[in-house]
């Protein structure tokens, strides 16, 4: 009885992860999600930089990867990835550039705007760490 409750447990935990890594679908033309043994949590493009461990991390932080002028300018400043920071950026990628000490003008090189789902798939990649 014990072995079915923890089954059913953690199913009802394991069942949110799941769900929200079939919404990163939307993500996974450009980014990739591979873990830094090189484990692929989710293989993608590679337009954008690996998003592992994004939350927490430094804006513009990947090594190699060659970011726009305007994000490396709020890189530059310290900024630090959190949920609520990806679900904007996500939302409109140059105006959060602009608020975020890119100044007027901003460009980013993420053209897609992804108008819903942001809190579900920053959630989930708040969870690949």
């Amino acid at each position: 009885m014990k072995k079915l409750a923890l089954t059913a447990l953690l199913v009802a935990v394991a069942a949110p992860a799941m769900a929200d890594e079939k919404v990163f679908n939307k993500c996974k033309a450009c980014h990739s999600v591979i873990a830094a043994d090189g484990t692929e949590v989710v293989k993608g493009g590679k337009t954008g930089p690996n998003l592992f461990g994004v939350i927490g991390r430094p804006v513009a932080s990947v090594a190699d990867y060659d970011y726009g002028d305007s994000i490396k300018a709020v890189g530059a400043s310290g900024k630090v990835w959190d949920e609520a920071s990806l679900v904007t950026y996500i939302a409109d990628p140059s105006a959060w550039l602009a608020a975020n000490g890119a100044g007027e003008g901003a460009k980013s090189k993420m053209t897609f705007k992804l108008a819903k789902d942001g809190e579900e798939i920053a959630a989930w990649l708040a969870t690949q760490k």
